[in-house]
């Protein structure tokens, strides 16, 4: 059996084990989901009429839904990540990490099984959050070759945000300060595009709106799902992702690589 094998098969023995812990705890997977399903039913039913009145091209609820849906499917992929912490950190403090590291399993499996695994929550939570959408009158302008883009746009994004939460639940020193860790995450959409369009706010918090990494992806996924006007976004997103899984990555394997004992 070669290295490369090896690390493939170690590597489907930890995705296993994510994926069984998925199936035996689905509550965290709609936990996950509960927070942008809340908040697209509060900005929907209860600012939706007030807002949608002040958002270019949302001049009611039905709009401002189409508006905001987009937005949601992202704040659905950085909720799902803050899990990828918190299961991190719990491998790290409860000695399952330790014990791997005595067993002859590929290094690099441990982490890629927490990846795979929280994609596949990641792109569940999307799901859900999308089909609560569609039924409350979310009607998406897209075709196949657009849903596929914006799919794919989406597993991208969470791929380099899992990353970053897994440096971030290797470097908590405990669970409850993993699932502090990646709460901006959550929140950068806010300070975006997701609920207005950036030109009406304060000119600080719209230069920092139009210049940080979740507006030009917000931007894209709109464009594909609504037919929006893309322009640049789309490869000022692809950019900020691919960054961002490849920092976050160096980090995660430096971090993993350390002297337990230090």
């Amino acid at each position: 059996m070669t290295a490369l094998t090896h690390a493939l098969g170690d590597s489907g023995t930890m995705v296993a084990r994510q994926l069984r812990h998925l199936l035996r705890y689905p509550s965290m997977t709609v936990l996950l989901a509960g927070m942008p399903i809340l908040f697209l039913l509060l900005f929907v039913y209860v600012f939706g009429g007030a807002m949608g009145a002040g958002a270019d091209g949302a001049a009611n609820r039905a709009a401002y839904l189409d508006y905001i849906a987009p937005g949601m499917m992202l704040i659905a992929v950085a909720s799902a990540s803050q899990g990828t912490a918190i299961s991190v950190a719990m491998d790290m403090t409860e000695g399952i990490v330790a014990r791997f590291r005595t067993m002859d399993i590929a290094r690099v499996s441990v982490l890629t099984g927490h990846v795979v695994g929280s994609l596949v929550q990641s792109m569940l939570s999307v799901a859900l959050v999308t089909a609560v959408a569609l039924l409350i009158g979310f009607r998406p302008t897209a075709g196949p070759a657009e849903w596929l883009g914006a799919v794919g746009l989406l597993v991208t994004v969470s791929f380099a945000l899992t990353w970053l939460t897994v440096a971030l639940g290797l470097v908590a020193k405990t669970v409850e300060s993993a699932s502090n860790l990646p709460m901006p995450l959550v929140f950068l959409p806010f300070l975006g595009s997701s609920f207005v369009p950036t030109e009406t706010l304060p000119t600080a918090l719209r230069w920092f709106a139009e210049y940080q990494p979740f507006t030009p992806i917000i931007e894209t996924l709109r464009g594909l799902l609504m037919g929006t006007e893309i322009g640049g976004s789309a490869a000022v997103a692809v950019a900020w992702c691919a960054g961002i899984a490849l920092l976050s990555y160096l980090w995660a394997r430096k971090l993993y690589d350390r002297d337990p004992a230090a």
